[in-house]
């Protein structure tokens, strides 16, 4: 809390950042358009409270996660329920799908959300105590074809925004398979305990496959020589592993199997997969999942197959532009004298309903309405005098191409579209008055 004189000023909380400005229209432009590719592959929007119950995430996410031991939010309410702020989004979709009794209905569900989610960890470029995730979730598919399908809407999100990437996959095994790996892997990992730090030593006995994703470098160079559990595969889960690779090869999805790769979250098996970039350093996971045939279980539901996916949304802003045919269009209304304002009030509600329009309530002249025009990021002004009330008419300019005409007011007003930036004349859209 900073002081201003003898008054304490408040400030956002660390780690938590408010989204103004180009921030903004980064962030509404990347959630329009992902929701639009995900709605393309099926998908319908969902959303879940921020707030749940704190054993849904001890029991999904999984007590050994530095998400439930280090960086929940989490407290005791005033009807003394333990709650907390929801680190990510799966668990609380997988909630909802039990609670409606959906894993007794059959059927393929799939789900897209976005939101913030709350981690209390050390704040940095790209990671942040409050930040947003977009995600999808996919019920009652075991197909590893499925599997293939949500990676390929990905790259689809990916391409679209014109962001480089690296996809990495691995197996993680199911439960017929990993409880033998997990015990050669502890016997392992049991030989040189000691030299491991202290969080890799405490996960050999909580959750062991993920020794070998620790950021460590010693511990990184002491496992190079561990088994791994690509190479310890059922005879299915080898199966399924390989046709995602031929199904993802057939169309043209470039991969490298990374057989280090884990999710630090309990509850994938099988399918594990990363989007990773190169262009913002050491954060460079920009979204990441897999399979979770056994959740739904775990948090008392019927066994139903799932799997799904998360991104960082601040995260993917950072490699985001916003395409020219993207840019949204804004008209600028103003009066030039106190007796047109009824006017231009009227005539920028009519416009609203096709177009972003901006109003300025002040008469002012044009130097003064075209400065206010540019700071409002309009590329259209439109300016009503003594002259255009009186003769029902508009002016009208492109402050990109600089072209100009006075035009019919009625005929602006019902215009859906405005003019086309740089690829035709204004009065192609706008025609002159005859006078």
């Amino acid at each position: 809390m900073a002081s201003k004189g003898n008054v304490k000023t408040i400030q956002s909380l660390r780690g938590m950042k408010d989204v103004v400005n180009d921030d903004s229209k980064l962030f509404t432009y990347f959630v329009e358009n992902a929701s639009a590719i995900a709605k393309r592959y099926g998908f319908s929007y969902m959303e879940t409270p921020i707030l749940e119950e704190t054993a849904l995430f001890k029991r999904s996410v999984g007590e050994s996660s530095d998400i439930v031991n280090k960086e929940m939010y989490n407290f005791t309410d005033k009807g003394e329920n333990e709650v907390c702020l929801r680190p990510e989004g799966t668990a609380g979709v997988v909630r909802h799908f039990v609670e409606k009794k959906l894993d007794r209905a059959g059927g393929t569900f799939r789900w897209y959300y976005h939101g913030p989610m709350f981690r209390y960890e050390r704040p940095q470029k790209g990671r942040l105590r409050q930040f947003h995730q977009f995600g999808c979730e996919v019920f009652g598919q075991a197909s590893v074809y499925e599997d293939a399908n949500v990676i390929m809407m990905i790259k689809d999100i990916l391409d679209y925004f014109e962001i480089d990437f690296t996809l990495e996959i691995n197996s993680l095994g199911d439960h017929t398979c990993m409880p033998q790996y997990r015990e050669k892997l502890i016997n392992h990992l049991n030989s040189f305990k000691d030299e491991l730090c202290p969080d890799c030593q405490k996960r050999i006995e909580t959750n062991p496959i993920r020794v070998l994703d620790c950021k460590v470098e010693k511990c990184n160079e002491l496992t190079k020589d561990a088994p791994m559990i690509t190479d310890n595969l059922s005879e299915q889960c080898d199966e399924e592993f390989n046709k995602l690779k031929e199904i993802l090869e057939y169309n043209d999805v470039p991969y490298v199997v990374n057989k280090t790769m884990v999710r630090g979250l309990d509850y994938y098996s099988k399918t594990a997969f990363e989007f990773i970039s190169n262009e913002i350093g050491a954060q460079s996971t920009i979204a990441a999942g897999g399979r979770y045939d056994r959740l739904v279980e775990f948090l008392g539901g019927r066994e139903t197959p799932g799997f799904g996916f998360a991104c960082g949304i601040e995260r993917l802003l950072e490699l985001i532009k916003v395409k020219e045919s993207q840019k949204e269009e804004i008209v600028y209304i103003g009066a030039l004298d106190e007796s047109c304002l009824n006017a231009v009030l009227k005539t920028a509600n009519a416009k609203r309903k096709t177009t972003k329009t901006f109003i300025e309530y002040t008469p002012r002249g044009f130097g003064k309405h075209f400065k206010l025009a540019e700071k409002a990021e309009a590329s259209i002004v439109a300016l009503i005098g003594e002259k255009e009330l009186a003769e029902g008419t508009i002016y009208v300019k492109n402050i990109e191409t600089r072209e100009e005409v006075t035009m019919d007011l009625n005929i602006f007003s019902s215009k859906t579209t405005m003019i086309n930036k740089k690829a035709s004349n204004i009065t192609d859209t706008f025609p002159k008055i005859e006078k």
